[in-house]
C-alpha cells in the first residue's frame, strides 16, 4: 500500500486519505510543471480561464479522468463532478472505485484556481 506524508501537517497518510491528496496533486499540478516529471498532473490547470461552455466541461471531466487513470492506479474513476464558483474556481469531485478495499469513494473539496 502506498504511504506518505500529508503537505499540510507532515503527518503519515495511508488509504483513503492518501489517495484524496493524491487525487488534489494531480488535478491541480499543470502538466509540464514538474521538473523531472514533465509529463505528470493534468490539463485542467489550463482549461479554467476557459468560458465554461459544454465543451469545456466536456474537456475537464475527460482532462481528470485521464490524468487519473494514468498518475493514481489505487482507484477506478466512476463520474467527476465539477462546479464553478463566483470567483471562478472548479470544484471538482471524484466518484471511484478504491481498487484496495474493493469499495465505492467520493473524494470531494478538490479546488483549482
Amino acid at each position: 500500500m502506498l504511504n506518505g506524508i500529508s503537505r499540510t501537517t507532515g503527518d503519515a497518510l495511508a488509504g483513503i486519505e492518501h489517495v484524496r491528496q493524491s487525487i488534489a496533486d494531480i488535478l491541480t499540478t499543470p502538466i509540464g510543471s514538474r521538473v523531472m516529471r514533465r509529463d505528470y498532473g493534468s490539463l485542467i490547470p489550463r482549461l479554467i480561464d476557459q468560458p465554461m461552455n459544454d465543451g469545456i466541461r466536456l474537456e475537464v471531466f475527460a482532462a481528470a479522468a485521464d490524468a487519473l487513470r494514468r498518475w493514481e492506479p489505487r482507484i477506478i474513476v466512476r463520474r467527476v463532478e465539477i462546479d464553478r464558483d463566483p470567483a471562478g474556481k472548479l470544484a471538482i469531485t471524484v466518484r471511484a472505485l478504491y481498487r484496495p478495499l474493493g469499495e465505492e469513494i467520493m473524494i470531494d473539496g478538490v479546488t483549482v484556481s
